[in-house]
């Protein structure tokens, strides 16, 4: 066999191995509360027959095991961690290609900032742009797509909660929701920071409504392959029903009165609050669907027709107003 090795290119271009062969590689950074531990454990699974046709998948078990080590500061972040993190990067993509590989789907949702923040700040990941344009650094601007799945705000935040508190979080108060569903910062928001930092790449979004549960369909939608549907499919890392936050929080010694008994789906916030989440969602579609002013590109499931949770996508009063916002350049720091 002969000897295979990538040619570097300048920013935002593709590594290229020899004979012509471009690989691609797409970084899938969530959002977290769409699907993304069962999307991951998915490729985990399907490793080989999607090894067959040319994809090599990433997940967390390797991301968070030394791979990504480095790139954001941190305390732990020696001087040099920077530069070791993107020659780790650089050797295991030319190690992909060598392979074979033709795309590296590298998929990790902590690569956007974490739920415990967003919680922390009332406020969809808010350095999300200067944490991604230090990814793209990394990977030498070696990057085709970033790819986003975006969930109504309201079963977001109701999800994000619930996660939280399972993990330790406090339960937020009623003045702390009322700043989560008051906050301007929404998903359209997050997609124009990613797409200043990650300006060498195509960005694409797909919405939970369509996408969540059936990774196969991801799977086809982001790189074309003849993924099988799951043969054993799964729903990971749910979040806690009204039942089983009661009973953390008893166990906490916390009171659990806030919880309503049952099992349904938990759900923090008040009418109004839900009304407007539901409306700032429906905004940001509008926006995805308008074409998101040549920032990324909505991605819609052809072979599924429901409209699920996500409102209904009819023309909105308040939709075109989103496009007069001022943007800001993301630049790492």
């Amino acid at each position: 066999m002969p000897r295979m090795s990538v040619i570097r290119r300048p920013y935002g271009r593709h590594p290229v191995v020899a004979g012509d062969m471009i690989m691609k590689v797409i970084l899938h950074i969530g959002a977290h509360r769409t699907g993304t531990t069962t999307f991951q454990d998915y490729l985990r699974r399907n490793a080989d027959p999607l090894k067959g046709q040319g994809i090599v998948s990433w997940g967390p078990e390797r991301t968070r095991k030394g791979l990504f080590a480095g790139i954001q500061p941190g305390p732990a972040a020696g001087r040099n961690a920077a530069r070791h993190a993107r020659g780790r990067i650089g050797l295991r993509l030319e190690q992909a290609a060598r392979s074979g590989a033709k795309t590296v789907l590298i998929s990790d949702e902590n690569m956007m900032g974490s739920v415990r923040r967003n919680l922390r700040n009332r406020s969809l990941y808010a350095d999300v742009g200067e944490r991604l344009s230090r990814l793209i650094c990394a990977f030498d601007g070696n990057v085709d797509a970033v790819v986003m799945t975006v969930r109504g705000l309201d079963h977001y935040w109701a999800s994000a909660v619930a996660y939280g508190v399972a993990r330790g979080h406090g339960m937020p108060d009623p003045a702390d929701l009322t700043r989560i569903a008051a906050c301007r910062r929404t998903w359209l928001d997050v997609v124009s920071d990613v797409a200043c930092a990650a300006s060498g790449a195509q960005i694409r979004v797909l919405p939970f409504e369509r996408f969540g549960g059936r990774p196969d369909a991801m799977v086809r939608a982001l790189t074309g392959a003849d993924a099988m549907p799951d043969a054993a499919p799964k729903w990971l890392n749910r979040a806690p029903n009204c039942r089983d936050l009661r009973a953390i929080l008893d166990e906490r010694g916390s009171d659990a009165a806030v919880v309503p008994h049952g099992t349904d789906r938990y759900q923090p916030f008040d009418r109004p609050a839900i009304a407007a989440l539901r409306e700032a969602y429906a905004d940001d579609m509008h926006w995805l669907i308008a074409g998101a002013n040549g920032l990324a590109t909505l991605t819609e499931d052809p072979d599924r027709a429901r409209a699920g949770q996500t409102p209904p996508f009819g023309p909105s009063p308040r939709g075109h107003g989103h496009d007069q916002r001022q943007r800001r350049m993301a630049q790492p720091g």
